[in-house]
């Protein structure tokens, strides 16, 4: 019944996500080549090519010229699925995404603590080290490893749910990016990060709750600073 109303095509593009939950593939495996996949799901090649395309699109696959197509690391979420690229007050989003995270970071990270493998633990710790390394040497880098960081934690809380709004949730920290070459938040993110790590490293929910929310607390507090210096600057 789902596919009344469907192209081919899109039928076929719902066929190959069955065919990823089926196979439990996983981000980064490789799907079948387009003769495998046509016979496999019993239609054309070019309905293939364009069925891949469109999940493609949808930042589902991803196709790698001479590689093949594979799961993509997007997990089909849109590049700005909530349209924050249309909201002109970049600071006011800013603090509202920041909102947001006060209320869900806490909780996700006591999740983290009490359901967290050994195996995501070390994930975790290790981007923290990453980032550590990055602080005064790139700052793009550190961004790119800092939203890494918060979404393996959301992963590792156990809710699907949050491991896929974390991530565009944590926009925030670029629209923030200018405050991130302020020693003192580099020096209090990196500790923080290592209460956080620890906390989650002995499953204690609530040391993580607290390490999180004292985190997030003070990324806002550095948040109004920031905006009281710029204020201050363009009266001058």
């Amino acid at each position: 019944m789902e596919n009344i109303g469907k192209k081919l095509p899109e039928q076929v593009a719902d066929s190959i996500i069955n065919y990823i939950h089926a196979h439990e593939l996983q981000i980064g495996d490789r799907l079948p080549n387009e003769y495998e996949l046509a016979k496999e799901l019993a239609v054309g090649r070019s309905t293939i090519r364009e069925a891949v395309r469109s999940l493609a699109s949808r930042n589902v696959l991803e196709v790698k010229q001479g590689a093949g197509t594979f799961i993509s690391k997007k997990k089909g979420i849109a590049d700005d699925p909530l349209g924050f690229g249309l909201v002109k007050d970049t600071f006011k989003l800013t603090k509202d995404l920041f909102e947001i995270r006060y209320i869900l970071e806490p909780r996700v990270a006591a999740l983290a603590a009490a359901n967290a493998t050994e195996e995501e633990i070390q994930a975790i710790d290790h981007v923290r080290i990453a980032i550590e390394e990055a602080m005064d040497t790139d700052t793009e880098r550190q961004l790119n490893l800092d939203v890494e960081f918060h979404s393996l934690i959301a992963k590792a809380s156990n809710n699907v749910a949050m491991h896929h709004l974390i991530p565009v949730i944590n926009e925030s920290m670029f629209l923030y990016s200018d405050s991130y070459t302020n020693q003192r938040v580099k020096e209090e993110t990196i500790l923080l990060h290592r209460e956080i790590v620890a906390a989650i490293k002995k499953h204690d929910s609530d040391a993580a709750f607290d390490a999180m929310t004292v985190h997030m607390a003070y990324n806002r507090m550095n948040l109004n600073h920031f905006e009281q210096a710029k204020t201050k600057q363009s009266h001058l």
